[in-house]
């Protein structure tokens, strides 16, 4: 009973520190050094979508780059990604050729504005790209990525190449950006920094977005044990993190990011 009692008192003071963690970074402060200001650029909720889609995408290496490149895009796009992928010229596309992020060619950017100006000729929202195969019931995002993952790659003469820039559950990828892109859009708080336009998916079958990083912070707490930095390394530390907030488990990213990026814990 004693030992249940200590490891009780020991993972309320670590839920009370993580707490106050997201406290001190969920504001509006940190929206400017982050790739989630990309989207912040915009009001139009298509905008933002597609915007917030690109900059997580481009989510690995150093921030600034990530930002800068973004930012790129979106000036070659004339700041109006939405009514650039719907209403696009030849003309236009080529205007798109010089742009290269990392391993992210002019072949890869070429078919996600194909499959943004097919997806919203039918819906008025990414959301719905998301939510094809997801159940109301289900405890995760899972299934609504393998189900995006499908989808994102169903036109005509998909390049190879390009399917690399997607992760999916089903390759046991641990979906870093795609999972940080969904908790821009999906959580709601009074803080500023996540949207919360999307309603259809609930924040409680949110992942957290595992990166190195994060995956160091939390085996520090004994919050993940599993050495691969995989699909269920993000599950298993999400079901740890539900055990501080079964409704809104991904807020505990400001946490875990900021100790292990920003403080460098």
């Amino acid at each position: 009973m004693l030992e249940k009692s200590n490891t009780r008192h020991l993972q309320n003071e670590l839920k009370i520190f993580l707490d106050k963690k997201v406290d001190e970074y969920n504001q509006p402060f940190f929206i400017e050094a982050d790739p989630v200001c990309i989207p912040h650029s915009f009001s139009k909720q298509q905008d933002i979508e597609i915007a917030g889609f690109f900059a997580a995408i481009f989510s690995w290496g150093n921030r600034a780059t990530i930002i800068n490149k973004s930012r790129e895009l979106m000036q070659l796009m004339g700041n109006e990604p939405h009514a650039f992928c719907l209403h696009h010229t030849d003309n236009d596309l080529k205007k798109l050729l010089s742009f290269k992020h990392r391993t992210f060619n002019p072949t890869d950017l070429l078919y996600f504005i194909e499959f943004f100006h097919y997806h919203y000729q039918h819906h008025d929202s990414l959301e719905a790209a998301f939510t094809k195969e997801l159940g109301k019931n289900d405890e995760t995002i899972e299934n609504g990525l393998n189900g995006f993952y499908t989808y994102f790659f169903s036109l005509p003469d998909v390049p190879a190449r390009t399917m690399k820039h997607i992760a999916s559950p089903i390759k046991n990828s641990s979906c870093k950006r795609i999972n940080m892109y969904l908790r821009w859009m999906v959580r709601k708080d009074a803080c500023g920094v996540d949207f919360g336009i999307w309603k259809k998916i609930k924040p409680s079958q949110l992942v957290i977005p595992l990166d190195l990083h994060v995956t160091r912070v939390a085996k520090k707490f004994h919050l993940l044990s599993r050495k691969q930095s995989d699909w269920q390394s993000a599950i298993e530390l999400t079901a740890h993190l539900k055990q501080f907030d079964a409704k809104d488990p991904v807020k505990y990213d400001f946490a875990l990011f900021a100790l292990g990026i920003l403080e460098k814990f």
